[in-house]
């Protein structure tokens, strides 16, 4: 899969199986602290994020439709 120039920014623009490009998405969460404090669920999006997520805040589950479409 071919990320979009928006999800490269975090992932890098090599294609990529999707299962590889939703663990490289966790690995930069995780290492900026973006997971919600208080419901681990929720990721919190950042600047880069944002440009994938087009808002502020993004359950898992939604996430993962939200990435889906930043693919090709």
């Amino acid at each position: 899969m071919t990320p979009s120039p928006a999800l490269a920014a975090i992932i890098g623009d090599k294609p990529l199986p999707r299962t590889e490009v939703t663990k490289k998405v966790w690995d930069y969460i995780k290492k900026n602290k973006l997971q919600d404090a208080e419901n681990k669920r929720m990721i919190n999006a950042d600047g880069k994020l944002k440009e994938v997520f087009k808002k502020g805040q993004v359950s898992m589950f939604e996430m993962t439709k939200l990435i889906s479409a930043q693919l090709s």
